[in-house]
Parts: structure tokens; C-alpha cells; sequence
């Protein structure tokens, strides 16, 4: 099977798998999406989502993050970790969202990278999920479980994006990356796959090998 053939099939069996696949942070604008992912980093998702609640009734808006010491801003997040380094990140982003443009959040992955602490993971979430860009949103989930499928031997992130990109039907790469999530804290689980219920078993070269 070619690769791209590969990946289509990947592509469908997912769908059929998890037929809804949308990002599991919640939010209601696309600044909260953005502040929510950069407090999902070395955190779980279910945990940001028992903080933003609070947090974002304290500061509404990019212009009461950028208005706020670092300090106020660590003390609602603390339990996220690295609360002082994502604190003093969300302050200066919301500072330059406010300088450059307007307290908008901008739509291309080269603008969004330029902001503090916005990497390319997170700015693929925010065009693929906010503008509905062509996105591949390069995780643990999705370096692990692309690995074993053989689309790559890759580790750093850029480099499996790129890899993908070339790979993916460009209009399903970011509900595709979304699904992957799930699989793998379902089923594609880092210390025990659980190959013979997987979906995927058919097309994956980590499941072909450890039979």
C-alpha cells in the first residue's frame, strides 16, 4: 500500500471510529482557545478545563491578561504546572495580541508563532479548529501513533508535520490529528497498545510486527 493510500485508509478508519472529533479544551472565542493550549502543555486537558472557567470570568478578555501582573495570573493557574513560566507567557502574548493587532488573534501559523510561548502545535490547533485551515497538530498521540502506523521514524515535531502534510487529504488532517487524541488515550496507549481492538490493526506496522 503507498503511502498516501495508507494514510487515506487511516483517515477513514478514524472517522469511522470517532465519528465526532473536536478538540476536547473548551472554550467560546478564539483567544480562550489560545490561552486554554498553552495551559494544556504538560497538562491534562480535563484539568485546564477546571480552571479556565474561573480564570477567564477574572480576566475576559486579551486586554485584562495584558493589563494583569504575572502574579495574578499565576495564582488562578497554579495547578496546571509550570504555572510562572505559562503566566508570564499568556501576559506578554495577550501584550503584543493588544500592540499588533488589535486584541485579535491572527490566522496564520507565521504570525501566531511570534507570540510568547505559541510553538507550532498550538498554532495549528487555533487555525485548523478557529479558521478551519488546513492544520496538522503534531502531539505525543500523534508522533506515537503515526510512528507505529510506519509514516514516519521521525521525532522532532516540525519534521512530522511537514511528513504529513504531504500525506494527509489536506480538508481531514486537522479532525484526523483531533481523532488521534481520542485513539490513543482509548486504545494506541503509550505503554500498552491494545492491538487486537484497534481499528487501525489492519494498516499498522507496529501492529504487523508485534503479532
Amino acid at each position: 500500500m503507498e503511502p498516501k493510500e495508507k494514510a487515506l485508509k487511516a483517515v477513514q478508519l478514524l472517522e469511522e471510529a470517532y465519528p465526532d472529533a473536536i478538540c476536547s479544551l473548551v472554550y467560546t472565542d478564539p483567544f480562550q482557545l489560545l490561552v486554554a493550549t498553552r495551559l494544556a502543555a504538560q497538562c491534562t486537558d480535563k484539568r485546564v478545563n477546571m480552571v479556565t472557567p474561573a480564570l477567564f470570568e477574572q480576566f475576559p478578555t486579551a486586554a485584562s491578561f495584558a493589563n494583569a501582573s504575572i502574579e495574578e495570573v499565576e495564582t488562578p493557574i497554579k495547578t496546571c504546572g509550570l504555572y510562572k513560566t505559562k503566566a508570564r507567557d499568556i501576559v506578554h502574548m495577550s501584550q503584543m495580541l493588544c500592540e499588533v493587532y488589535g486584541g485579535t488573534v491572527p490566522d496564520t501559523i507565521e504570525a501566531l508563532t511570534q507570540l510568547p510561548g505559541v510553538g507550532r502545535k498550538t498554532a495549528n490547533l487555533i487555525i485548523g479548529d478557529i479558521f478551519g485551515k488546513p492544520a496538522v497538530v503534531v502531539d505525543t498521540h500523534c508522533i506515537r501513533i503515526t510512528g507505529r502506523l510506519g509514516f514516519h521514524q521521525i521525532k522532532e515535531a516540525a519534521k512530522i508535520e511537514k511528513s504529513l502534510r504531504e500525506l494527509l487529504p489536506p480538508d481531514r488532517s486537522n479532525d484526523f490529528c483531533h481523532r488521534l487524541v481520542l485513539h490513543g488515550r482509548a486504545v494506541c496507549k503509550a505503554g500498552q497498545p491494545q492491538c487486537n481492538s484497534c481499528c487501525l490493526n489492519e494498516i499498522c506496522s507496529y501492529a504487523a510486527e508485534h503479532k
